[in-house]
């Protein structure tokens, strides 16, 4: 049950604060989750940056909670958070709180998801909710066969109709043992495409 101990913490937790650029990481059910606390850490080593996850319940398989050091979302907070009216809808708020959301792993399943507007777990949730004027970013990330099939194309292609943008996956051997394309970006990629739109946040109050 919801108490108001635990949505003072949520809004205290999302409060607007001195960092100047807010990264809501999802992860979702791709062995590739393995990554997210590496991807948490190097995105808090760049000036001013903010970091919160939202995890799905298959990516907690792949992570130690313990690793991340930041504060992870999931779908029991969700629901243990509203109780009535007046309570926060935490994938509202997360999507307010919230300057770019990237999602690392990308797995094939969430991308059905996503690409469908199916919207059935807190992560899929704030997608929906996503303010499109924000940047969303995508690293996909499956097994040769499913990045091969022809859905698979199709839904990637419909995810940047939407004005979210691709970080493509890469060819490399996998976790299951087959070698092809498929695997997530490196996490070093991941951080350079968001260093680009956090320098370009930066910009006007350089020139002012």
């Amino acid at each position: 049950m919801q108490t108001d101990d635990s949505a003072a913490c949520l809004r205290t937790d999302l409060l607007k604060s001195s960092e100047t650029f807010r990264v809501l990481v999802g992860v979702t059910g791709s062995v590739a989750a393995l990554k997210l606390p590496i991807l948490v850490s190097q995105l808090l080593q760049l000036p001013g940056v903010a970091v919160r996850v939202v995890t799905t319940e298959h990516a907690k398989h792949f992570y130690n909670p313990a690793d991340v050091s930041v504060k992870i979302y999931s779908d029991k907070d969700e629901w243990e958070l509203w109780t009535q009216r007046s309570d926060p809808v935490l994938h509202i708020e997360l999507r307010r709180w919230a300057d770019l959301l990237v999602i690392a792993p990308l797995d094939a399943n969430t991308l059905g998801k996503i690409a469908n507007g199916i919207c059935d777990n807190l992560l899929t949730c704030v997608v929906r909710a996503w303010d499109t004027s924000r940047p969303l970013l995508f690293c996909p990330a499956m097994n040769t066969a499913m990045w091969l099939h022809p859905i698979t194309a199709q839904q990637v292609s419909r995810l940047k109709e939407f004005g979210y943008v691709e970080v493509p996956c890469i060819a490399k051997k996998l976790v299951c043992g087959d070698e092809g394309k498929g695997a997530m970006a490196e996490v070093s990629t991941i951080v350079s495409v968001i260093k680009q739109y956090l320098q370009e946040t930066d910009e006007p109050s350089q020139k002012t």
